[in-house]
């Protein structure tokens, strides 16, 4: 499987990313993945590769880029609980100094990159999150409606802008939610809205999950609901960017 390191130029810079692609000479249908607060790092590469093995031209930007290359802070191979709030003290000022303007600004030249590349086909393409990522794909698939034909997100708080972000959505969509992240209540609250929005989604909270748990690399891993993603998160981009 290809992969290329990239830098992107931006409004306020070069963000660093990771790309990785089939190796069959052809273009390939774009997918724009955000990876969740800690970033680029072996488990992400790994899962844009598992995804570009579907077919799929992946890009992982660093979000935050204006703070430095990936990995903006040294992580452990494995994030446990013991040390994880030590390292979200460290990301909490990054999270916040990346401002919803700053998100669309950075939106605009991921996207803008990701559609010229030589190995990416013309046509729609999809964006696909993680924990604060989904956020971040959320209003991107929003702000850019005749380009996002399939959004998805994954322990994310996409609820967070309120039910008249999601009337800007046209994409086809679906959130699976960590059972800590979301009580049932909250799931049928955010539902209502998404029916009210005339969105065409599926929205679930994922049994037994804890927030983060797609990411192998923290305590919050659990198998099957990575396995869940991937049979809700590979059919959606197959049907909405099978002809690109």
């Amino acid at each position: 499987m290809p992969t290329k390191t990239l830098q992107i130029p931006t409004t306020d810079g070069q963000a660093d990313a990771f790309a990785a692609f089939p190796d069959r000479g052809e273009r390939h249908p774009g997918v724009l993945m955000y990876a969740d607060g800690f970033g680029i790092r072996p488990v992400l590469r790994e899962m844009a590769r598992e995804l570009a093995g579907h077919g799929y031209y992946v890009l992982v930007p660093n979000l935050f880029y204006r703070h430095g290359p990936a990995p903006v802070i040294e992580l452990p191979e494995h994030i446990g609980e013991e040390v994880r709030p030590a390292f979200m003290a460290q990301l909490m000022p990054l999270i916040e100094a990346h401002t919803a303007e700053r998100v669309l600004s950075d939106a605009d030249a991921y996207l803008r990159f990701l559609t010229t590349q030589p190995e990416v086909a013309a046509g729609p393409v999809a964006v696909t999150g993680y924990c604060i990522g989904g956020l971040l794909a959320m209003r991107t698939a929003a702000a850019h409606p005749d380009q996002v034909a399939a959004l998805a997100a994954f322990h994310g708080p996409v609820g967070a802008d309120g039910p008249d972000a999601l009337a800007e959505i046209t994409a086809q969509v679906h959130f699976g939610h960590a059972e800590s992240d979301l009580t049932p209540e909250a799931l049928g609250e955010l539902n209502r809205a998404l029916d009210a929005a005339k969105v065409d989604y599926t929205s679930e909270i994922y049994p037994g999950t804890v927030h983060g748990f797609t990411m192998s690399d923290t305590d919050a891993f659990d198998p099957a609901g990575l396995q869940r993603h991937w049979d809700r998160l590979v059919p959606l981009l197959d049907r909405t960017l099978a002809n690109s």
